[in-house]
This record gives C-alpha cells, sequence and structure tokens, in this order.
C-alpha cells in the first residue's frame, strides 16, 4: 500500500489520485495541510527519493515566495531545511508517494508508472 501525501484542493495532486485509482494501486490518503510531515519522515523521503532537497520544496507556493526562500535557501544547512519543511506542510512539494522502496515527489505520470 503506498501512503498518497497530498492537499485536497491541489489540482495537480487531484490528477494524481485519479491516476492512481485508474491504475488499480492501492493507497492511503494523508492531507499534507493537517498532517503535516516530520522532521524524521522528511529526512528518511528525501534520502529514498534520491532527490535534491531543494525538491521537497513548494517553489511555487505563495508561504515559499512570501519567506523569501529562493534566497534564503542556499545558505542553510540540509538539517535547517528539514527543520523549515516540517514546520508547515505547504511549504512541501506535493503530491508525495512513499511505497515501501520508493519516493517520488510530485506527479508526472511517466515516473509514477513505477507504482504499478
Amino acid at each position: 500500500m503506498i501512503k498518497f501525501v497530498c492537499y485536497p484542493k491541489c489540482t495537480t495532486c487531484k490528477k494524481a489520485q485519479k491516476f492512481l485509482d485508474d491504475n488499480g494501486i492501492d493507497y492511503e490518503i494523508r492531507d499534507i495541510k493537517s498532517e503535516n510531515p516530520s522532521y524524521d519522515e522528511l529526512k528518511k523521503w528525501h534520502e529514498a527519493s534520491g532527490l535534491p532537497l531543494k525538491k521537497f520544496f513548494n517553489t511555487s507556493g505563495m508561504l515559499y515566495r512570501s519567506m523569501e526562500l529562493k534566497n534564503k535557501l542556499p545558505d542553510m544547512t540540509e538539517e535547517e531545511q528539514l527543520k523549515l519543511l516540517a514546520t508547515d506542510g505547504m511549504l512541501v512539494k506535493r503530491p508525495i508517494a512513499v511505497s515501501d522502496n520508493k519516493v517520488l515527489v510530485g506527479f508526472k505520470a511517466d515516473s509514477w508508472e513505477e507504482l504499478k
């Protein structure tokens, strides 16, 4: 079973959920706004994803822009960035699909094919 971390009002998350439904992939929904990922979860997901930590930030979000993180992130350590992400789910890029051996961030149907 996949943990599907999303924001229900997000159109990209809705597309990802439709992809999961259309492909018969079992998942458990977790609302990123009401149940923000913890520091430990984010650290584990980051390591499992193989992605740069910057890919976990919702760079198009209002909170990201209002905090001027584009200018601040380069001067922050990885630990500081993870702690910041853990403060508010709206800072985290979504959707996130977490399986036993894979973590996918953002939705691109081609890469989500691996979940089948």
